[in-house]
């Protein structure tokens, strides 16, 4: 599967979680150099609080468009070190 926003790949890798229609890739298959900081947090009733991660490709922001679980619930330690995108970035394999 692979990641990608505004013309760079994000992220890539041949394992990914599937959960309710959103791809989980290892955090090793990110992109680094286009991941920076956000203080976004939400909860999710299943899984847990999710920490998000804003990318910043070309000299544009795209604010919380990454998110993961640092210690998720027990019925969903199969994310555990994977990351989800979304807003705008298309994901695909």
């Amino acid at each position: 599967m692979k990641a990608t926003w505004n013309g760079a790949v994000v992220a890539e890798s041949d394992d990914t979680v599937l959960v309710e229609g959103n791809h989980y890739f290892p955090e090793g298959a990110l992109n680094r150099a286009f991941v920076t900081f956000s203080n976004h947090r939400t909860t999710c009733p299943w899984k847990g609080e999710a920490k998000y991660l804003s990318l910043l490709v070309n000299g544009e922001l795209n604010a919380d468009a990454a998110w993961y679980y640092p210690d998720p619930k027990p019925e969903a330690e199969n994310i555990r070190g994977r990351v989800a995108f979304w807003k705008g970035v298309k994901v695909e394999g």
